[in-house]
Order: structure tokens, then sequence, then C-alpha cells
């Protein structure tokens, strides 16, 4: 008989951030099906604030050369501020992620043309045939924003399921004012991540490697007990 939790922990064993993907488009019921399944995340009263807006083809192609121009030319907007500082086990962990990437490119950490040329292509989606723009209501402030958070987590994962590869990317939401104008998307409305999604090129060096998750005694304290 299936086991659910070693299914569903092998899905997330298995998931990973995709950087190189396949010239191969998911079916449009794959991935109306992703998003009905993540829907299924709790929210606050029920809420379910998320929008999600993806793109095929041309669509695609047209948003990295806007995005790509913007990345170019304009400073980051993004509607949600950045952290301000990673310090300690926070610091350590972006900066091992950080080297493993441009460890399996082969890129020098001094070599800052090739690390900004890698960098850009956070704006052409790796190549990935689709992208996910996630939006969330402003008047839901945090909760919503919450909220949305748990949607974007649960569809990546609903994604690997169905053997789809995917990366969640900050980055593009620097440019969240050139995306609401590309996209006509209302101003209530905050552009929270993208999600880059395809299949993968298991070929390709930037999905060789993976990142190590904390332990037990990292994340939990028992009390009364």
């Amino acid at each position: 008989m299936s086991d659910p939790f070693k299914n569903l922990k092998a899905t997330l064993t298995d998931r990973y951030s995709c950087r190189g993907y396949l010239n191969r488009e998911v079916e449009k019921k794959d991935i109306e099906e992703a998003i009905l399944a993540a829907s299924r995340v709790p929210t606050w009263c029920n809420a379910q604030p998320w929008k999600v807006l993806v793109t095929f083809g041309e669509a695609t192609r047209k948003f990295a050369e806007v995005l790509t121009k913007a990345a170019s030319e304009e400073e980051m907007k993004p509607d949600f501020a950045w952290p301000e500082e990673y310090t300690g086990i926070y610091n350590e962990r972006r900066r091992i992620c950080g080297h493993q990437l441009y460890e399996a490119l082969g890129i020098d950490r001094q070599n800052y043309v090739k690390r900004k040329e890698q960098m850009m292509e956070n704006f052409r989606f790796f190549d990935a045939p689709h992208v996910a723009i996630i939006t969330t209501d402003a008047d839901l402030g945090p909760y919503g924003s919450m909220d949305t958070g748990g949607f974007i987590a649960m569809f990546s994962v609903v994604l690997r399921a169905k053997g789809i590869a995917s990366v969640v990317q900050a980055s593009v939401t620097g440019y969240a004012h050139v995306i609401r104008k590309h996209f006509n998307i209302p101003s209530h409305r905050l552009v929270q991540t993208a999600i880059s999604f395809g299949y993968e090129n298991s070929d390709h060096p930037t999905n060789s490697f993976r990142t190590d998750r904390a332990t037990i005694n990292d994340v939990m304290t028992i009390v009364g007990k």
C-alpha cells in the first residue's frame, strides 16, 4: 500500500531550484491542475488572496525582452522591501548557495563579468517556457502575503509531483512596476513573486547541485516533554 507521507517527503526532497530548461511547453491542463491542487493550502478566513498569471510561447519571450531591458536600464522598485541584511546563519546559507551555483558553472568568484551575465539569466527565466506571476491583494496586508506564500510553496511542490521543474524568483519582482505595466495588473494587486517553470534540462550544469536543509535541532524547540 502506498504511504502518503513517504510520497510527499520524496517529492519535497526531489524539488529544487531549476535553472536550465528544455524547449518544451507544459500542457495547460497540467498547469490548471497544479494551481487548483496548490489552492488547497490553508488561508486566513479562507481568503485565498493569490492570483496567478501564466505566460506561454511568444508571451514568455516578449516578457523576457522587456525585463532584460529594464534590468539593464532601471532601478529595482519591488512591491515588498528586500531584507535589510542577511546575518549569521542566513548569510552563511546564502553564501553557500551562491558558491554552489558559480562553482557548478565554473565561474570564479572574482569574475564579476561572468557573474553578472549569470545574474541576468534570471530575467530570461533561465529559458523556461513559462513564468507565473503571483500577486496578492494589498488590502490584506502581511496576512494576505503570508497566505500567498503558502500557495507559492505548494505550487512548486505540486509541479514537482507532476514531473515539472521550477524556480521561485524574487529577483524578477524587483521590477514590479514594469511587470504591472506590461500585464496591466491593477495597482491594488502586489507582485509577490515569479515562478519560472517547465521541464528540466538534467544536463545543464546549474541543475547539478542541491542545497542543504537545516537540522531538526536548528528549527524545533520542544516545551513540556
